[in-house]
């Protein structure tokens, strides 16, 4: 099914370009993408077809439609340079780098992670929604690290069977902004979509799934500290929540509380800038752990971090005199 987005510009938004503006508003779209659905005809501004270079007005009602994909279209192998951890022939576990979009979905009808693993493997789990081969789990565009595929369909179901019946170990590394109280923690909450912002997800008070989060510091530079973080339930954003919701949001997560406007708080210069610099949140899938869904032994594959993460990571070390 298409979908169809409307706006109504504020105005903090006006004189911002219209392929710029909906490239913010809708995160799945790129401003490429955003530009080819404005030539097509799909955003209309007012119900009238503007450019790419139109400057928004406050007030201004801006209607884009997206188009649902043609799966036979939006699966077509892509080579790709694939990070692997492991393989064989049911299953395959990546380094997922940031920026990388895991499947095919509005805005991403090509140079997913699914379009690499197309041209890598000639076979992947074909249950599952139809866009997604393979797919048992996925990772936010911006968050990276480990990441396992189905090769085969027995390999899927069991999969999805660990992951429901939370038999998954999973360990992240995550970048935030100050100083826990405690040195380790586990906070507990109910999850769901923002009751305003219906893009964003939320602790609530009522309604929403549980989501189960256990945290440990392992450096603290005061204006910046680097944890470590399990998850008992996989929840679309959990961590990100969770972490903003203790006054320790991720390190360049715009969307929860982490971005450049908090870094420009900080009061160290070298500090802040570090982390201005931030281009997105600082946030890794740093170990899996599973049973092998035919072998049955322990699977564990660690990922190694990326080069702006460790770069953040080391410049705080450097900046701290640790």
């Amino acid at each position: 099914m298409q979908s169809e987005y409307s706006f109504i510009v504020s105005d903090a938004q006006r004189g911002r370009r219209i392929d710029q503006l909906l490239s913010d508003l809708i995160p799945e779209l790129s401003r490429s993408h955003v530009q080819r659905l404005i030539r097509d005809e799909l955003v209309r501004v007012n119900g009238i077809v503007v450019k790419p270079s139109y400057e928004a007005r406050a007030g201004d009602l801006i209607l884009a439609i997206i188009p649902a994909p043609d799966p036979e279209a939006a699966l077509k192998p892509e080579p790709m340079d694939l990070d692997v951890l492991f393989e064989d022939e049911d299953l395959l576990i990546v380094n997922k780098p940031p920026g990388l979009v895991v499947h095919p979905g509005a805005g991403h009808f090509e140079g997913t992670l699914v379009h690499g693993l197309l041209a890598h493997s000639p076979r992947l789990a074909i249950q599952g929604a139809p866009l997604r081969p393979g797919i048992v789990h996925r990772l936010d565009k911006d968050t990276s690290g480990a990441l396992v595929i189905a090769k085969s369909e027995r390999a899927y179901l069991e999969l999805i069977k660990q992951f429901k019946e939370h038999g998954v170990h999973k360990e992240y590394l995550a970048l935030v902004y100050g100083s826990p109280e405690k040195r380790e923690g586990e906070i507990r909450t109910m999850l769901g979509r923002h009751p305003v912002d219906r893009k964003k997800m939320a602790v609530l008070s009522g309604g929403g799934r549980e989501a189960l989060s256990r945290w440990k510091v392992l450096k603290d530079w005061k204006e910046a500290s680097l944890l470590r973080v399990e998850i008992e339930t996989g929840r679309t954003h959990q961590i990100r929540v969770h972490l903003s919701h203790l006054n320790n949001p991720v390190i360049g997560d715009e969307t929860y509380g982490g971005g450049k406007k908090r870094a420009r708080s900080i009061k160290s210069e070298g500090i802040r800038v570090l982390l201005i610099g931030a281009g997105r949140q600082m946030l890794h899938a740093h170990l899996l752990e599973f049973r092998h869904p035919a072998a049955g032994t322990l699977v564990s594959a660690t990922a190694p971090l990326p080069e702006d993460f460790r770069r953040i990571e080391e410049g705080l070390d450097s900046l701290a005199g640790n």
